[in-house]
């Protein structure tokens, strides 16, 4: 289970055979409402023009915001799911890596809402993402 004790050794670790491992997402920092992480530019994140699919950007921020959530409440108690995401595209990824850097802007009882920028190496913005989060008990599901 992810909690606030979870290293990033181990948040690695759990991404085989997931669409984080697909995308190659790879987790660099994670402390209580941030988490930053990196992504390859290349034929698996690719549109067929070359440049970086914008779904592919949807899903490095919905991990950021919905792992940093689920390392802030620990998911032995609490449930996290997406609510709502969205995101304006301002610059093509085209080779490299992009960075994602989620932070938290409300931590409520029953909703966490974070943004997360996505920037290329040299620091340029590619992605700007905002993504709610609904926080539910665990015994609540049934």
């Amino acid at each position: 289970m992810i909690n606030s004790k979870t290293s990033l050794e181990e948040l690695n670790l759990m991404n085989a055979n997931t669409l984080m491992a697909q995308l190659g997402i790879e987790y660099l920092e994670i402390r209580s409402g941030y988490v930053k992480a990196r992504m390859p530019v290349n034929e698996n994140t690719m549109q067929p023009m070359g440049i970086l699919h914008g779904g592919s950007s949807l899903a490095l921020a919905e991990t950021l915001g919905s792992l940093g959530s689920a390392f802030m409440v620990g998911l032995d108690e609490y449930e996290v799911r997406g609510s709502q995401i969205s995101a304006n595209h301002v610059r093509a990824g085209r080779k490299g890596w992009v960075i994602g850097e989620a932070k938290i802007i409300h931590q409520g009882r029953n909703t966490h809402l974070w943004n997360i920028d996505i920037k290329d190496e040299d620091g340029q913005l590619v992605s700007s993402c905002r993504l709610t989060n609904f926080i539910l008990p665990r015994n609540s599901q049934k």
